[in-house]
């Protein structure tokens, strides 16, 4: 706050540096420098007036109200962004939409996200899961990774305590006709998924699963008969607009399309080739009230995601219907996080010096560096290394010549095959020395003999 203060004061603008650039900030935060300045105050009064009971084009007609927008484009406001799971989040996303529900073209199709970036990588989260639960996931194919996870999460008491309330609140009967209070249960995941670190959250939610029952335990993480399933499917059209009704779950849906939408021009597919951007986005869209999603299914072969949502009696909007519940069913680059997170594995997208191949040895020019995915290992090429000059140092030249002994020469052999000019390397006095020694000492005796007669 002290550097915001000194940055808004003078002689610089309200939120901008020294150069002019608007310092990002988050939108609660945006809002009071927005309040202590009086010009940027009282257009962002006159704009939520305008903004109340109006449609965009009725707003935009207005010259008071499209001027109020245009101070407002230049104010900390306009690039001001909310953080996930902050103490005063929705207040932060209804301060973003105040201002950017007017800069839209009304009902887009994707709607730019109101959080800050994600810009760490599943490989962070490889390690910490493997740490914190003793174990990696990946080492035992024939574990139930699923039921590890919930041993995990029960090792770790706020994990364990968040975990049990949301079971206990999604499980409670109401009534003979009302199972559950489908409300409450949604407050209680998103408690649990905000504030229980990823390690644990993703664990339970994208663990792999060789067999139906492991399959079935991660489709009930959720305990979908409360928070997912109703007694009837939504037009998923109508589910959207139920869910832009509300600041958080607009938002949450937002973030998900930013994060997750398939893009076609990366390697893994998703934007920026961030699986842990779009795994988060997808965590964070659980209990956002009916659009929460979840598997469909049990299947091992398989992973299909869907809300709870058809696209029957969509009428001549039936291919934008098909086209919104095909971002979750159809969608690789979520189908691709949930698999790489599952299995272990993530993307180096840019190694600095990658991993040969398993039958060419290391570079001797080189040392290799370490993938970002710790259940890669180079050891493999060490122990071949290793494997293989022990066999020519038993059975010499028996062996075939192969591209792995060059790591088992010599060090006059190595320098003399980079340096072809220098056969080797002989001190001319020394040698002369020799030379002589080899005439004088056949001569030794003969005096010897001499002297004695």
């Amino acid at each position: 706050d002290e550097i915001l203060r000194s940055l808004a004061g003078p002689p610089s603008p309200p939120g901008q540096d020294p150069h002019g650039w608007r310092v990002p900030v988050d939108c609660v935060r945006a809002n009071e420098l927005c309040a202590a300045e009086p010009s940027c105050s009282s257009r962002y009064r006159t704009l939520r007036q305008c903004l109340a009971g109006r449609d965009r084009n009725t707003m935009l007609a207005n010259k008071e109200c499209q001027a109020a927008l245009e101070v407002l484009q230049e104010s900390p406001l306009y690039d001001c962004r909310c953080k996930r799971g902050m103490k005063k989040e929705l207040q932060c996303l209804q301060i973003y939409w105040s201002i950017h529900l007017g800069l839209t073209e009304g009902e887009e199709f994707y709607e730019a996200s109101p959080y800050e970036p994600v810009t760490s990588r599943l490989s962070d989260i490889f390690r910490l899961a493997s740490i914190f639960s003793g174990m990696d996931p990946a080492t035992n194919s024939k574990s139930n990774h699923c039921l590890d996870a919930a041993k995990a999460c029960n090792l770790n008491d706020n994990c364990k305590r968040l975990r049990s309330g949301y079971i206990s609140t999604c499980s409670k009967e109401i009534s003979a006709t009302e199972h559950c209070s489908r409300r409450k249960c949604h407050k209680a995941l998103r408690q649990f998924f905000d504030r229980v670190p990823s390690e644990y959250t993703y664990r339970l939610l994208f663990c792999s699963c060789k067999d139906q029952a492991c399959a079935e335990r991660r489709r009930q993480t959720i305990v979908p008969s409360c928070s997912y399933e109703d007694k009837e499917k939504l037009n998923c059209l109508d589910l959207r607009s139920t869910c832009r009704t509300d600041h958080l779950c607009r938002s949450r849906l937002a973030d998900f399309h930013t994060n997750c939408q398939a893009s076609f021009q990366t390697l893994t597919s998703c934007p920026g080739d961030n699986y842990q951007a779009c795994l988060g986005s997808y965590a964070g869209l659980i209990a956002g009230f009916d659009m929460t999603p979840n598997y469909v299914d049990a299947s091992t072969t398989s992973i299909t995601i869907s809300p709870w949502c058809s696209c029957k009696g969509s009428g001549n909007m039936e291919e934008e219907c098909e086209k919104f519940l095909r971002d979750f069913t159809e969608n690789p680059c979520l189908r691709n996080a949930i698999q790489a997170f599952g299995n272990g594995t993530d993307v180096n997208l840019s190694p600095k010096n990658p991993s040969p191949p398993v039958t060419t040895p290391p570079k001797t020019e080189k040392s290799p560096v370490l993938p970002d995915d710790v259940n890669d290992s180079n050891t493999m090429y060490d122990t071949s290394i290793i494997t293989t000059c022990t066999s020519i140092q038993e059975h010499g030249p028996k062996l075939n010549k192969s591209k792995e002994q060059s790591l088992c020469y010599s060090e006059t052999q190595l320098t003399t095959d980079m340096m072809p000019d220098q056969k080797t390397f002989v001190d001319q006095k020394a040698g002369g020395s020799r030379h002589w020694a080899g005439r004088i000492l056949p001569l030794v005796p003969i005096l010897l003999l001499m002297l004695v007669l």
